[in-house]
């Protein structure tokens, strides 16, 4: 959805304000800083009170009740009247009830398809089973916490004394995370962490070489972990009666480390089509220009991936939810639309056990950044997914089986999701954020993407593409979309590296454990 509004225009002069569709009653202020009381735009319309950049001002006068529309949906109702020229924050506007999961529309909306985009390519790693990486990475997968500090101490020195003899290999890391013991093992939810960890030790960047750490008395075995025999993958064991001290432990994760090591360094690129890509979207710290900049940009490069018969992810239900009957109409199938559903009716029913509601997933950030509620908030996130049929739904945990515009089914917690789309075979991340946030991963490259020049400014080293540039009319959504997908195919081939990856910003992995639900 493009802003219809006279504020994308050159220069940061004149007072400017972004008004997504015609029928929208509010606007956001564009400005840096935001503008002050007594300040007229073009149109005519006077600010009554100073308003901060990126939030709502009010185009018309609002009567108490009365419908505030933003992308051309309600997003609440005044609480009070609203004059024309008026912030409109969250503490003037009741949120509306959730849309029913019941009586949606159903692959509806059947776009006429995109041609192909041919013709390109990057550089990546092949793997045995048909997946393609876009690095080569040692993974040392752990069945328990208890391990982590070995291997982390492990890591390190692998790192230091072996990695310089292997030049063909990015980097060793350790699949750290909490789980695996002191937790209801047989428990329905728990096939969930266990298969994403599993998932995520057969990425496609690891080349199909991950190996395993185990305590020996944890609850989750290795042959439960991968039931197919974690020899197969490469086994330590601390508990081994053969280990004597600590050095013991490290010498023989240092030589299994040194087999892999030997094997991957005789990998070498090749061309691949951009077909290969599997590329996850995130949004974090978002704020009301991510829904006008970043995200619709996102979105634009997807379309470009889907045509180029890449595999791309959006997730995040708990943010989407209010958006259910656009993602609904969407599907591809009926079959589609009914997962789709069902991810969402889990939502609610977490939301019901736990005696909460949605308004409390709108953090701080968003709120200051302009966001007023959650159904606004997905009407941002929900454009990054672009325009193409929903193909496929994505359970947590579950490796992508089809191409084309997926829906992976995860929490909105950055890391959270970001661990989910690894297991579900992403080989590239694109993160946009609007209030900043150095999020990054050490399996996969992540593309950040600012949604506001101001923060591609003041985070210049951070940052790797500035979208700002649509709001002030730099650019356009489409100008970003090409320089987004081009920028992928660069880092996927390791011709270029992004700012997370050179700073090393590595966000631990969080396993998803769903709360059962009755």
């Amino acid at each position: 959805m493009a802003p219809s509004t006279q504020s994308l225009t050159r220069g940061q002069g004149q007072p400017l304000y972004i008004r997504m569709h015609a029928a929208d009653n509010v606007a956001i202020v564009a400005n840096d800083g935001g503008l002050a009381a007594g300040t007229a735009f073009p149109c005519g319309l006077t600010l009554c009170e100073q308003v901060p950049q990126g939030h709502k001002v009010a185009l018309t006068d609002l009567a108490a009740g009365a419908a505030v529309r933003r992308y051309d949906v309600i997003i609440g109702h005044a609480i009070d009247a609203i004059p024309a020229g008026a912030w409109v924050n969250e503490l003037k506007i009741r949120m509306p009830e959730p849309p029913a999961l019941s009586n949606l529309p159903v692959a509806t909306r059947r776009p006429e398809p995109m041609p192909p985009l041919e013709g390109y390519t990057f550089q990546g790693y092949r793997n045995a089973d048909g997946s393609v990486g876009s690095r080569n990475i040692l993974a040392i997968t752990t069945t328990v916490q208890c391990v982590s500090g070995v291997v982390e101490h492990a890591v390190k020195r692998i790192r230091e004394e072996l990695l310089p003899r292997y030049p063909n290999v990015d980097d060793v890391i350790g699949l750290e995370h909490g789980y695996g013991c002191g937790v209801a093992i047989d428990a329905p939810a728990a096939a969930v962490p266990i298969r994403t960890l599993r998932n995520i030790s057969l990425n496609p960047n690891f080349g199909g070489t991950a190996m395993v750490v185990s305590l020996g008395c944890e609850k989750l075995q290795p042959d439960r972990l991968f039931p197919g025999g974690a020899n197969d993958f490469g086994l330590v064991t601390l508990q081994d009666d053969r280990h004597v001290g600590f050095e013991s432990m490290i010498r023989s994760v240092m030589e299994m480390a040194e087999a892999h090591l030997d094997r991957l360094n005789r990998r070498r690129r090749e061309t691949c089509p951009a077909s290969d890509l599997v590329v996850g979207l995130q949004c974090g710290g978002s704020d009301a220009f991510s829904g006008v900049t970043a995200n619709p940009a996102l979105g634009f490069a997807s379309d470009l991936l889907v045509r180029a018969g890449a595999t791309v992810m959006f997730s995040e239900v708990t943010e989407v939810r209010d958006g259910i009957d656009q993602l609904t109409s969407r599907a591809a199938t009926p079959e589609v639309a009914e997962a789709l559903v069902r991810e969402m009716r889990w939502y609610d029913d977490y939301l019901a056990l736990g005696q909460v509601d949605r308004s409390a997933n709108t953090t701080p950030g968003n709120k200051k950044g302009g966001l007023s509620n959650i159904v606004e908030k997905a009407m941002g996130s929900i454009v990054k997914s672009g325009s193409a049929p929903i193909s496929g739904v994505v359970a947590p945990g579950e490796r992508a089986a089809t191409r084309g515009l997926l829906y992976a089914a995860t929490p909105a917690s950055d890391f959270i999701c970001g661990t989910l789309q690894l297991a579900a075979g992403s080989n590239l991340e694109v993160f946009t954020t609007g209030r900043g946030t150095p999020y990054g991963l050490a399996e996969v490259p992540v593309i950040k993407v600012a949604t506001r020049s101001d923060l591609a400014r003041r985070w210049h080293d951070l940052m790797d593409v500035d979208a700002g540039r649509i709001a002030t009319g730099e650019a356009t959504i489409e100008d970003v979309g090409w320089e987004l997908f081009r920028l992928m195919l660069d880092v996927a081939s390791g011709t270029k590296r992004t700012w997370a990856e050179k700073w090393k910003l590595h966000n631990a992995l969080v396993l998803f454990n769903p709360a059962p639900v009755t």
